[in-house]
């Protein structure tokens, strides 16, 4: 599991933690049962405080992204793929929220956001 920090963030650092666990899970590069690090060894990678892991551990048990079994450890959960899919479209929208805010912030109307967006799908297509 590879979690990359930046102190310059904006983010707190469990939050950090969180949701790049919550992009490898829903991004399938974490599997349903596959054990991740203690609380205390992902600490010590990433030369942070204890609490700070247990914090983003217990959001993503709140989120039923994770299992905890006292003594065992913390485990990806066995999420069904129509609960991954509905996580995946809420990042989406969340992403696309903040780009329509941005673009009435900058006076772009809805048509010239609209052929943006197709724009670059349109990009990205040609890329694949």
């Amino acid at each position: 599991m590879n979690i990359i920090l930046s102190q310059s963030s904006g983010e707190p650092i469990y939050e950090q933690i969180r949701q790049q666990i919550q992009r490898q899970i829903l991004q399938g590069e974490l599997l349903p049962g596959e054990g991740l690090p203690s609380i205390r060894q992902l600490a010590k990678d990433l030369q942070i405080s204890v609490i700070t892991t247990k914090r983003a551990y217990e959001e993503l048990e709140k989120e039923g992204l994770i299992d905890s079994v006292v003594g065992k450890g913390s485990f990806v959960s066995g999420l069904n793929r129509e609960y991954i899919r509905e996580q995946q479209l809420k990042q989406f929208e969340a992403k696309l929220s903040e780009a329509v805010r941005e673009a009435r912030q900058l006076g772009i109307t809805v048509d010239e956001t609209i052929e943006t967006v197709k724009a670059l799908y349109e990009e990205e297509e040609e890329i694949r």
